[in-house]
């Protein structure tokens, strides 16, 4: 189930079964004394983190695929994940985590099973969406935030780490505007939530809360050291919708290479400032073919290229990185715009069109 790419990262989803984990046996004897009935409806004083958990809980589901192949050894097992409830009959999850599975189970915390069908997957940006046979009476639809995560706000990771059901941890948002560039995949995912909230196998799919219970990200893939990262919001509301009707979703493509300018690539091609991206390559066929220039060389003594188009806004926006054009054009752009491009080409500011095209269908 899980690429090697995410198993190089140590990725928050597991592949194969979940060795070695089993149910926490609970005692309710007292050593030292004699046996005691813990009253449980007499429970302790939460917090407003405890708050929070109870209104999701219901919602975060644990995710079991049949059928997955361990990418080490060949052999077939069974996967495991997290998911949340989107609508009233739709969950959310990873598609690494039920990418190659046969089939797909959810279990909520009530200990509810649903059989679920598998609606549509986004290899790009790691969602999936499967329709679930049964919701529980209890299990209301998690609402997406329209807030932009900032660094610092406090965030909560819900799901079932190790397959241990309804787990929370808790932590900050540690960094935002992330471009995660994994293994295995050609394209990055831009926008990424930096959390500090422990992540690990199996938390993939679960959702990261802000302190209003609204969904911040889907967790998708955790670095150690505390380092875990989740696919945001505002992606996410761009590419469910289109799964759950479609069962696909489509990325904007302008097909070409770009590098960041920095002092030297500025200093290289005589720009006025070290800002924009350097159009590197361009793929036959694509959007950009024809309308920009790539570089073509690299200036004696130094590595950096020269003689290419450097983008420095789109549509009126202005484009100082690769970070911005990638948040830009799945932001804001679908296949078939036409944007307008402000560049930098033989030392003087033009302003071209191109219409952009679809990214390839991955391998």
């Amino acid at each position: 189930m899980d690429r090697r790419g995410f198993l190089a990262l140590a990725s928050a989803g597991l592949a194969g079964a979940v060795a070695g984990c089993s149910e926490p046996r609970v005692d309710n004897s007292i050593e030292g004394s004699s046996v005691h009935s813990i009253d449980r409806d007499n429970a302790a004083d939460g917090s407003a983190y405890t708050e929070i958990y109870r209104s999701v809980i219901d919602s975060v589901t644990q995710v079991r695929v049949a059928g997955v192949s361990d990418p080490d050894t060949g052999q077939e097992g069974r996967g495991q994940g997290s998911g949340f409830l989107i609508d009233e009959t739709h969950v959310v999850t990873n598609d690494h985590v039920v990418a190659d599975g046969e089939s797909v189970d959810l279990q909520y915390i009530n200990g509810d099973w649903t059989g679920t069908r598998l609606l549509g997957t986004d290899f790009y940006s790691d969602l999936a969406v499967l329709e679930v046979d049964h919701v529980p009476n209890a299990s209301t639809p998690l609402s997406l935030t329209d807030d932009w995560p900032v660094v610092g706000q406090e965030v909560l990771a819900v799901g079932n780490p190790y397959g241990l059901e309804g787990t929370m941890t808790q932590g900050i948002v540690s960094g935002v505007n992330r471009t995660l560039d994994l293994p295995d995949r050609e394209f990055s995912i831009s926008n990424a939530v930096q959390t500090d909230a422990a992540v690990n196998p199996g938390n993939s799919g679960g959702p990261l809360v802000n302190m209003d219970g609204e969904v911040l990200g889907v967790i998708n893939s955790g670095g150690g050291n505390n380092i875990g990262f989740a696919i945001p919001a505002a992606i996410t509301q761009r590419v469910v919708p289109a799964l759950i009707e479609t069962g696909t979703y489509d990325h904007p493509y302008m097909g070409v290479g770009i590098l960041t300018v920095d002092r030297h690539i500025a200093e290289a091609n005589s720009l006025p400032e070290a800002t924009g991206v350097l159009i590197t390559a361009i793929a036959d066929g694509e959007a950009a073919d024809g309308v920009l220039e790539p570089a073509t060389s690299s200036q004696q003594g130094t590595e950096a290229p020269v003689g290419g188009d450097v983008i420095v806004a789109i549509d009126g926006e202005p484009i100082p990185d690769r970070h911005a054009l990638s948040t830009y054009l799945e932001l804001e752009t679908s296949p078939g715009d036409t944007i307008q491009l402000d560049i930098w080409r033989n030392g003087t500011e033009q302003t071209v069109s191109l219409t952009l095209g679809a990214r390839p269908v991955p391998e």
